[in-house]
């Protein structure tokens, strides 16, 4: 195919996968798309190592990077905000609340020399999505051969678009509404990513069959990606017809073989349907689309304490999800019914496991059909 995505980017079909699996990014972009890896949990060490992986297994093809860097942070005038300042903004009752949970559902406690991810609250610990966590991420992807670097929530600082086109590296942004759009194309932004609520993870409320076609029109002659809601070909047919130059998928890629799903969500996702997703605040304190679970049931109770805004609730759910996800192994146990993980409502359509370039190779053929029988409609 070619049009301006592939051309800018110079891969074989428009599909662009953000995982944070760098298996799945390789084989992506073998295949001939382009794998994103999602870096926000990344430690700098690890960024580097999986960079320096991706690149060795896919040769001279480009990838991408997406990172989390916002405009303005609390914080920002004293060098930003440590883990360890946010965790002391956190009310006791939450506290209480996550370890109730716990106690409740008999999720075992981590091994003592667990550190509780990235997220830890150490005093030398960047807050998540921070400014101060997503700079040396942002150097590390400019010192790869990264082609693309996507902003995931609003529009990337100035700083970081001037900095990637002095190094001649593309940048992307997501948005839910038209208005969002026009204010990354302002700041600059090569890539327009117009992503519906179907979506899972962070996503606004707008779907896909309207608000695509609203941001091709409010942002033309800027190329735009189609995401919510797309994980096979009449899907990507579908966001094409309404004004799309290509697709970014997320969901589809969480039930590959090369996937580091937990083993237990994995199951969970390829037996749900499309209505066992929720938007909820009860990760990272915005609204983003996961599995329906006990933990979303447990922040959805008006009893309970409402979930804080970000960066407070990753920080005061870090280590219970880490403990979650090592108990969830144990069938039947508390905590694999509280289990869950981001995902769109595409999981209804993703009902067995196979390798990620199947899931381009099958995306692209049942693109052509799908637009093969449309024009034999019009041509009847």
């Amino acid at each position: 195919m070619k049009n301006d995505i592939t051309e800018l980017l110079g891969i074989d079909v428009p599909i662009l996968a953000f995982s944070h699996c760098r298996d799945v990014v390789a084989a992506v972009t073998r295949a001939g798309g382009l794998g994103v890896l999602g870096a926000v949990a990344h430690s700098p060490e690890q960024l580097e190592i999986d960079l320096d992986w991706i690149e060795a297994e896919v040769g001279d093809k480009p990838y991408g990077v997406d990172l989390i860097i916002p405009a303005k942070y609390a914080g920002d005038e004293g060098g930003g905000y440590t883990a360890a300042d946010i965790a002391a903004l956190i009310p006791a009752e939450h506290w209480e609340f996550v370890n109730d949970i716990l106690r409740r559902y008999d999720v075992p406690e981590l091994p003592e020399d667990a550190r509780g991810g990235v997220f830890r609250i150490e005093e030398d610990t960047p807050a998540p999505f921070s400014a101060l966590s997503a700079g040396p991420q942002l150097d590390i992807a400019l010192s790869h051969r990264t082609a693309f670097v996507a902003n995931a929530l609003g529009s990337p600082p100035q700083h970081m678009i001037d900095r990637c086109k002095e190094e001649g590296r593309l940048v992307g942004a997501l948005a839910g509404k038209a208005v969002h759009a026009e204010r990354h194309v302002q700041a600059g932004v090569d890539i327009i990513i117009a992503q519906g609520g179907e979506a899972g993870g962070h996503t606004g409320e707008i779907g896909s069959m309207v608000l695509i076609p609203e941001v091709v029109d409010a942002v033309a002659p800027v190329p735009v990606l189609g995401a919510g809601g797309i994980g096979r070909g009449r899907q990507m047919a579908a966001a094409m017809a309404l004004g799309a130059q290509g697709v970014w998928c997320g969901s589809v890629w969480l039930t590959t073989d090369e996937a580091e799903t937990n083993p237990a969500v994995k199951a969970k996702m390829l037996a749900a349907t499309s209505a066992d997703t929720i938007r909820s605040r009860s990760r990272t304190g915005k609204p983003a689309r996961m599995l329906k679970s006990a933990w979303t049931e447990e922040w959805d109770d008006p009893t309970h304490p409402a979930p804080l805004g970000m960066p407070l609730q990753p920080i005061l759910t870090a280590q219970a999800i880490e403990r979650i996800d090592r108990g969830s192994v144990r069938s039947g146990s508390g905590a694999e019914k509280l289990a869950n993980y981001f995902v769109g409502q595409i999981v209804g359509a993703m009902n067995e496991t196979k390798p990620a370039a199947t899931v381009v190779y099958d995306m692209v053929d049942e693109f052509i059909t799908a637009i093969e029988s449309v024009s034999a409609q019009m041509n009847a």
